[in-house]
């Protein structure tokens, strides 16, 4: 259940072309449904304008099977992160259409009708980075924003940044992601006016301890408008980015005009 099914769903009760009691058995999983090992945030997408997605990693096939069947009998589209190819063909089984992206590790299944908006530009330091980039480029893109990407431009050779500055200055909302020393998000804070999502990862040698080191440099940076995600989390970036970059944008697909409500003849009114 999303806005727009529940507006088609309150536009038919209201023409009397649904009768209420159907109506309210369609409603029954909202707010939430109960797995008994999951409890289903059907209202996820009305509040926050995405449905819940599926963090893979520690859930057994057959968990991920059942919350993605759950999912899609309400939902279009939906994300899967942390996926293996396992978990990409189990749900491929459920919809046809899903996709598994292997650097991201997403199974995404899109909205064909969804227009993508704004403009997101993610940056990573080095070729190691790509594969978190890719998780919040996917996530963005799914949840309906266009997004570019500008890869392996870190501070060991800046020129390749600096020559690209034009791309840089397009962007909404830029998401750069480092590890090893982390300095590439202040350097992008410094020559951009629109906010940067920070997101370390953990690639590096011994003293950058699993991406704590690229962490606290991008706590401290000096420059400003970035914020700082998690190591590694990619996911989290790319939704952050997502509703930053669609501020003040119009729906993608206009709201349906209330329908008139059928008269009954035979009600008469109260004097």
């Amino acid at each position: 259940m999303n806005q727009k099914s529940l507006e088609r769903l309150l536009t038919k009760v209201q023409a009397g072309t649904l009768p209420v009691a159907t109506a309210l058995d369609q409603l029954r999983t909202l707010p939430y449904e109960d797995l008994g090992f999951a409890s289903l945030d059907h209202h996820r997408s009305i509040r926050q304008g995405f449905p819940e997605v599926i963090f893979c990693e520690g859930k057994s096939t057959a968990q991920i099977r059942a919350i993605a069947k759950a999912l899609l009998r309400h939902h279009r589209p939906l994300l899967a992160t942390r996926a293996t190819r396992q978990v990409a063909t189990l749900i491929k089984r459920l919809d046809k259409r899903a996709v598994y992206h292997d650097e991201a590790r997403i199974v995404s299944i899109r909205d064909p009708k969804q227009r993508l908006q704004g403009h997101i530009l993610v940056i990573t330091a080095g070729t190691s980075d790509i594969p978190v980039a890719e998780e919040a480029r996917v996530t963005a893109e799914v949840m309906g924003s266009k997004v570019e990407t500008l890869y392996d431009v870190g501070v060991a050779g800046i020129h390749r940044l600096l020559e690209r500055q034009s791309r840089l200055m397009k962007a909404r909302v830029v998401v750069v992601v480092a590890g090893m020393d982390g300095v590439l998000p202040s350097v992008v804070g410094g020559l951009v006016p629109c906010p940067v999502v920070a997101v370390p990862t953990s690639r590096g040698y011994g003293a950058s301890f699993g991406g704590l080191a690229a962490l606290l440099t991008m706590l401290n940076s000096c420059a400003a408008g970035v914020g700082v995600m998690n190591i590694d989390n990619g996911f989290g970036a790319g939704c952050l980015a997502h509703r930053i970059n669609l501020l003040g944008e119009p729906p993608a697909v206009s709201p349906q005009r209330s329908a008139k409500p059928k008269s009954n003849k035979n009600v008469r009114a109260e004097s």
